[in-house]
Formats: structure tokens, C-alpha cells, sequence
């Protein structure tokens, strides 16, 4: 097992270091000079779009503006939240924050343009549903049937498998440290409540989301802003040292300015998701009358999880001083002991439950990701897979999910973490070298968009025949079989 930790490592820090930084920022500055700061000059928009589609009513299987936009948080908002960025101060200082929010505001605009691109090539499926995704686009629009089935199998492994494994692991160490129950109960009960869950299909997933993301998401978000409240007046120096530590680490930071640059975009890559993609999977599921609506709402959901929520993390851990570099108290266990320091010897077992929701509804939306790419292959006689487990591709996955919640009940959290960042940058590669090749429609979308709004339409609606090429758009009353 360490022969193969050591190996991962290697691979990681090539990949990270040399490509994955390069392609990712890049792109994300592209998109945003293209789209003209899309992320700051439409965030009035976003939020009328999101609250305008809440509580929305939905027949047969349609799922709302709102419900994808729940799914996509109840992936992003997880462990990554917590324990990553309590992981990434103790090993690249508070300067590793303030690079997690720039790879934030950069990654909303390459959000929108994903987003926007599932939605413009999304399949209807029936009863008001939709699916898609980059893998979707990749098949219809750019015909490389080859590439979309190689993203399938990469992001039905990255969140079905390895990202579920990473939140499993997260639960049942924040719950035996709150409350001293054994990890194989925990591991099994959260097993079945997966199971059952899982089994229901999409609705039900949409429907669980909608319900369980804004609560515990407000909860949360109240315990930091009280801790802020409390020590208002250390803020302005909080402020600071992130700043400074960011282009000036400290001693105890091994590696210097690159492991404080490295840490910060790896834990908010792993956070936010965007060019991953991911989140386009529930993007596409939304009803809308223009592609444009949807990739708003979720390029939104980038500051909802690193400005907010990351950043509700960060500040506890900060504020109350319970951190150190380098040291061994990292993690879940950081968070639980800064907030104990403030709330008491009962704030740990209240964490615990909040954990619990955000990593198991992380386990949800990750497990949704890899049913939409699954239906690639269910069914599928091309060879790609044994046609016994390509007829029961989908049930098979399902068993694999819970599996993998019990295996990373078990495993060691520094392996499954370098997992996840070996697979996510796999995954972004292959998501961002397709929508280089397709961001053009997604900016003529938007500016369809404003022009509308411009002009004083309330609801903007779109016409494919804007578009200078139309194949691919079978959602939008395109056929071009």
C-alpha cells in the first residue's frame, strides 16, 4: 500500500505542478476576459435566478432550476469544506486561503461556460427530464465517442468511488471522535442510508438535496459568523496574515511559496469543482427556456462553496488559534477543537452531526454524478465493456457506491485523499480540453442572454438558430440524426 501511495504522489506532483496549474487557470482567465467578468457583473442575476427557482413546482421527473443547483452544492459542499481546508492551513499556512478564493472567482467563469454548454447539449429523457454532461457534449457535438466514454468511466470512478470513499472516511472519524461509536457502525449505517437513498433514482435524490443543503448550509455558516462576532476585533490582523502568508509564507511551511500556491488551488479545486466536470451532470437535469439561466446559477454555486462556506472554516480555525503548521492535529479533529475552544465541550458533537449531513450529501450528489454517466454504458454492446455487466451496469455501480463507503470507513485518509487529487486531475484535462473546443457557443449564449435582458424580456428564451452550428442540440427542438 505505501508502494502505491508513493507512486500516486509522484504522478501528483508532476501533473499538478507542471499541467493540470497551467490548464486550469488559464482557461479560467480566458472565460472570464471573454465572458467580461461574467462572475462580478451578472452576480445580481445569479441570485435572482436562484431564489426566482426555489420552491418551484415540478411535475412527473423535472427537476428545477433550484434542485440542480442543490445537487451540484450537495457535491460540492462537503468534506472538502472542512476538513480540506482545515488540511490545507496546517500543511501551507493561512496563505493557502487566499489562493482557494482566487481559484474560486477564476473558476466561476470556467463554471459558467461548462454549465451552459451541458445545458445547450443535454438529452430530454422523457416526463419533463433531462440528462447530460461534458461527456454528452463530447459525443454529440464534438462526435469523439471515444473521449466521452473515457470521462464516463473517469467521473463515475472520481465521485462515485473515490470521492465517496473520501466522505465516508470523514464521517466516521468525526463521529467516533465526538461520540465514541465504533467506526464499523457508523460505516454500516451510513452503508444502508446510502443504499436507501441511492435506489430511489433522481427525483428522489433531487427532491433529498433540496431539502438537506440550505439548512445544514445555514447552520453552518451561523456558528462561523458568531466566532466572527466574538473576536471582531482580531479580523482585521486575520485578514492580513492571509494576505501576507500568501506571497510570504512562514518557516514552518515546507516547500515555501509553491506548497502555500499548490495546497490552496488543490483543496479549492477539490471544493469547488469547477472545470472539473462535474457539476455540468446537474446542470443539464434543469428545466429552462435558455442555456444561459442555468450556467449562471451554478457559476454562483463556486462562491457559495469556497467564499462562503470554506471560508466559514478558515476564519474558525484562524480565529481561535487552535492551529499549527505542520502540526498533527489536522482535519475534521482541527475544526471540532476550534470550535470547542468557543462553544464548549458539546460543540464537537454538533460538528459531528453537520459533517455527517455535508459528507453525506456529498455521497448523494457525487453517487447522481455517476449514474448520469453510467447510462453511457448500460445497455452498451460496443465492447467497451462485457456485455453481462454493461446490461446491469447501473445496479452494479450502486453496489460499488456502498462499497465504497465502507472501504473508506477503513482507509487511510492521507491515500484517499491523494486519490481524489490524482483523479481530478485526470478528469479536468479531459473536461477542459473539450470545452476549450466548445466555449464559443456558450459566450454566444450569454451575450443572446443580455441581449434579451437588455431589451426587457423578463425570461429570456433561446433559439438554436443562433447558433452557427446546430448538431448536437436535441433538447431545443433541434433534430439533426
Amino acid at each position: 500500500m505505501e508502494a502505491l501511495h508513493g507512486v500516486i504522489n509522484e504522478i501528483n506532483s508532476f501533473l499538478w505542478t507542471y499541467v493540470i496549474i497551467i490548464a486550469l487557470i488559464g482557461s479560467g482567465v480566458v472565460f472570464t476576459l471573454r465572458t467580461k467578468f461574467v462572475q462580478l457583473r451578472l452576480i445580481g442575476e445569479m441570485i435572482k435566478l436562484i431564489f426566482g427557482s426555489a420552491g418551484q413546482k415540478t411535475t412527473g421527473k423535472e427537476i428545477s432550476g433550484f434542485q440542480a443547483f442543490c445537487v451540484s452544492t450537495a457535491s460540492r459542499v462537503g468534506v472538502g469544506n472542512i476538513a480540506g481546508v482545515a488540511i490545507a492551513i496546517v500543511t501551507g499556512g493561512p496563505g493557502a486561503v487566499f489562493w482557494m478564493w482566487l481559484i474560486a472567482f477564476i473558476g466561476c467563469a470556467t463554471g459558467f461556460v461548462e454549465s451552459t454548454l451541458a445545458q445547450i447539449y443535454k438529452l430530454p429523457k422523457g416526463e419533463g427530464s433531462f440528462h447530460g454532461g461534458p461527456a454528452y457534449y463530447m459525443k454529440n457535438a464534438l462526435h469523439m465517442k471515444g473521449l466521452a466514454k473515457l470521462f464516463a468511466i473517469l467521473i463515475s470512478v472520481t465521485f462515485g468511488l473515490i470521492y465517496v470513499s473520501v466522505q465516508a472516511n470523514t464521517i466516521v472519524g468525526a463521529v467516533e471522535t465526538a461520540f465514541g461509536i465504533d467506526h464499523v457502525i457508523t460505516a454500516v449505517a451510513v452503508a444502508a442510508l446510502t443504499a436507501l437513498v441511492i435506489f430511489g433514482g433522481a427525483t428522489r435524490i433531487a427532491k433529498f438535496t433540496e431539502m438537506l443543503v440550505p439548512s445544514m448550509a445555514g447552520i453552518y455558516l451561523l456558528s462561523a459568523v458568531i466566532i466572527i462576532v466574538i473576536n471582531f476585533d482580531k479580523v482585521p490582523a486575520m485578514f492580513a496574515l492571509i494576505i501576507h502568508d500568501a506571497f510570504s509564507p512562514q518557516a514552518a511551511v515546507g516547500g515555501g511559496f509553491a506548497t502555500v500556491f499548490m495546497t490552496g488551488v488543490r483543496r479549492g479545486l477539490f471544493s469547488n469543482e469547477a472545470g472539473e466536470g462535474s457539476v455540468p451532470n446537474a446542470a443539464a437535469t434543469a428545466s429552462g427556456k435558455h442555456p444561459a439561466r442555468q450556467g449562471l446559477i451554478q457559476s454562483f454555486g463556486v462562491y457559495v462553496d469556497t467564499w462562503l462556506v470554506c471560508s466559514a472554516t478558515a476564519f474558525s480555525i484562524l480565529l481561535t488559534g487552535e492551529y499549527s503548521i505542520g502540526g498533527d492535529l489536522t482535519g475534521v479533529a482541527l475544526v471540532q477543537i476550534s470550535l470547542a475552544s468557543v462553544y464548549g465541550t458539546y460543540a464537537p458533537h454538533v460538528l459531528a452531526v453537520i459533517v455527517f449531513l455535508f459528507a453525506f450529501s456529498s455521497v448523494v450528489g457525487n453517487y447522481y454524478y455517476g449514474e448520469i454517466n453510467i447510462a453511457f454504458f448500460e445497455g452498451d454492446e460496443s465492447g467497451v465493456l462485457p456485455s453481462v455487466i454493461a446490461r446491469n451496469a447501473m445496479n452494479l455501480f450502486r453496489v460499488g457506491v456502498v462499497a465504497m463507503v465502507l472501504f473508506g470507513s477503513f482507509a487511510e485518509l492521507n491515500l484517499v485523499w491523494d486519490s481524489a487529487d490524482l483523479f481530478m486531475g485526470f478528469l479536468c484535462l479531459t473536461n477542459l480540453y473539450a470545452v476549450a473546443r466548445l466555449c464559443k457557443y456558450a459566450f454566444i449564449a450569454l451575450d443572446d442572454y443580455i441581449s434579451q435582458k437588455n431589451r426587457g424580456v423578463e425570461e429570456p428564451v433561446f433559439d438554436p438558430n443562433i447558433m452557427p452550428d446546430k448538431e448536437g442540440m436535441h433538447a431545443w427542438g433541434i433534430d439533426d440524426k
